[in-house]
């Protein structure tokens, strides 16, 4: 329709409108006439030239016969069949059938007039899960996420690692002869259904290790063989922190290494260099990559900015894929407009302050930091400890006592200072700076006290502290004055208030009844007693005769001497009296007085 014509239809559709219901027909006859075309054609031009009614709400819309429980059921039968490609293996329609069959839902509804059940269609059940904000597709939305924030370039870095899935080296470590150059990894030669020949190159293959600086959001690169390995992780951070000279502006210690919690990244190597240089390392939990999404991001910008120009050009090494990188991070940090900041990385980095650019020490002695995890000391009787060879003072580090044990690093800046390592209640470590304890000609440290000239106390340890509180506790002092006088005067602990027989006087002991035995075999041990001599015996028996009545004579001790030749026993001196007084006399014996 031309512009002349669509005018004119509408102001015919306006006069059709405005002449209401049964007074249209004679606007729409001078309209054919007008404009000579059938009343079909006058009605189909109009309709496309005039808005289209609205549709009468029904009066039941946005009310649905299925329940919130069953529609939790369906839901939660098609969420457990979603494979973590996403792919989603049972339908709507399947699910809604096999639950029905097993009792699970009903899914329909009844009509109150006839009792007859009708089930709910499966476009009505979806519909009804969109509505209760059940479906798959929403369950599976992305939660919300919490922008994280950081105070200054280096404050926080970010580290991870990406397979080059297009592209792979000859490893030239592996004495590869001919062409060792740049290869695309063909879908056809290299896809899931051909696992072998991604096996054959597995250590040839490149990797990109991307850093950036939370902040600033500056992307550093760099390619290596080998995977995600310890080594390379602690190379490419080593590397990062140098100071590298032009437009590859960034380096430095920073504050915080955040990361994934891969095994290479929570390493004793990675942990030894960042206990070493003070870098505070956190991993987000599994299965969160948008934690560090600042390096993710980065992961993306190469891919797109960067690697895509790898398929127009012959790479002979990694060396040279290393120089080209390089040459790409500079003027990409130097050019591109951050949309966060609306400024360059680059210019946002410079804008770092002295104190907050930790200069890193030198390659060579990062790595030996690397390796050399920290070291137990024991503190001494003077508050020193001895590390390197050296002694410490850690007097001024706070809660240590005589005999505690200190985790003691290497100061990588300093020799004349260790650090030593302490962990806070938050968990995270932190590092206490300790001096070497400089000696005179003498052996004696320079800072001592000299005997006759000055004296010096050192302050209370924390056990001595707390020896004290105890004590007080104990006693029921305020003072450590008080202490002593009650310790002096024998105080009784705690104010005799505690027994510590309590228990047993408590005890309520239960009566067991007697277990019968059988009697013992064991006999007794005999004692045998030296035998009284005739005139021992005699004396015995003079005492026992008079108190009987009976006179001792000679004739007893005759008798006495005949039956006993070897001497009497001490036991049967009173069977003997009795004999002796039972015997016939003998005449003519003189007694014994």
């Amino acid at each position: 329709m031309n512009p002349v014509l669509t005018q004119r239809l509408v102001a015919i559709a306006e006069a059709a409108n405005a002449a209401g219901h049964g007074n249209k027909e004679p606007v729409y006859q001078s309209a054919c006439e007008e404009l000579q075309m059938s009343r079909a054609t006058l009605l189909k031009k109009l309709n496309a030239v005039r808005a289209p009614k609205p549709r009468k709400q029904r009066a039941d819309a946005g009310e649905t016969a299925l329940t919130r429980d069953e529609a939790l059921t369906i839901s939660g039968a098609l969420m457990e069949t979603i494979r973590g490609t996403g792919k989603r293996t049972l339908s709507v329609e399947k699910a809604i059938d096999s639950l029905r069959d097993n009792g699970l839902i009903l899914a329909g509804r009844v009509d109150q007039d006839t009792g007859e059940f009708a089930p709910l269609s499966t476009s009505t059940i979806i519909r009804a899960l969109r509505q209760f904000k059940l479906h798959p597709d929403q369950l599976r939305a992305p939660a919300p996420a919490q922008q994280l924030a950081s105070l200054h370039p280096n404050h926080v870095w970010q580290l991870d690692a990406s397979i080059c899935v297009l592209y792979y080296l000859k490893n030239p470590a592996k004495g590869v002869r001919g062409d060792t150059g740049l290869r695309i990894m063909d879908e056809r030669e290299f896809n899931k259904n051909k696992p072998a020949n991604v096996a054959k190159v597995v250590n040839d293959r490149v990797w990109s290790f991307e850093g950036t600086d939370h902040t600033t959001g500056w992307i550093y690169l760099e390619y290596r063989f080998g995977g995600e390995t310890t080594e390379n992780f602690t190379s490419v951070l080593i590397n990062m922190m140098q100071e590298r000279g032009g437009a590859d502006v960034l380096h430095g210690v920073p504050r915080i290494l955040f990361t994934d919690p891969g095994a290479a990244l929570k390493s004793p190597t990675m942990a030894n260099l960042c206990q070493a240089l003070g870098i505070q390392l956190i991993s987000h939990k599994a299965r969160n990559a948008r934690a560090t999404g600042s390096v993710e991001k980065a992961r993306d910008i190469l891919e797109r900015d960067f690697e895509h120009g790898l398929r127009f050009c012959r790479v002979d090494n990694i060396d040279e894929l290393n120089r080209l990188a390089r040459l790409w991070r500079m003027k990409f940090n130097r050019t591109a407009i951050h949309s966060r900041y609306g400024m360059t990385r680059t210019d946002k980095w410079l804008l770092i302050t002295e104190l907050q650019l930790i200069k890193a020490p030198s390659v060579e002695v990062c790595r030996e930091a690397a390796v050399s995890a920290p070291v137990s000391c024991k503190v001494d009787t003077f508050l020193r400890i001895r590390f390197r060879k050296r002694q410490f003072d850690v007097s001024a580090v706070p809660g240590i006592y005589v005999g505690d044990s200190l985790m003691v690093a290497r100061n990588l800046y300093r020799d004349d200072q260790a650090q030593v390592v302490l962990t806070g209640e938050d968990g995270f470590k932190t590092f206490f700076l300790v001096d070497e304890v400089m000696k005179d000609e003498h052996g004696f440290a320079v800072d001592s006290p000299v005997i006759g000239r000055e004296f010096r106390a050192l302050p209370q340890s924390v056990t001595e502290q707390h020896k004290e509180e105890v004590e007080q506790r104990v006693y029921g002092t305020q003072s450590k004055e008080e202490t002593e006088a009650a310790k002096k005067a024998k105080a009784v602990p705690f104010g005799g208030r505690l027994n510590p027989y309590l228990d047993i006087e408590r005890d309520d002991a239960p009566t067991y009844l007697p277990k019968r035995g059988a009697v013992a075999e064991v006999r007794s041990p005999r004692i045998e007693q030296r035998p009284l001599t005739h005139v021992e015996a005699a004396k015995q028996l003079r005492d026992r005769l008079t108190e009987k009545g009976h006179p001792w004579t000679a004739q007893h001790y005759q008798q006495l001497v005949a039956q006993y030749p070897d001497g009497i026993p001490a036991d049967d001196i009173e069977t003997v009296a009795n004999a002796l007084v039972t015997a016939p006399a003998i005449a003519n014996v003189v007694g014994i007085r």
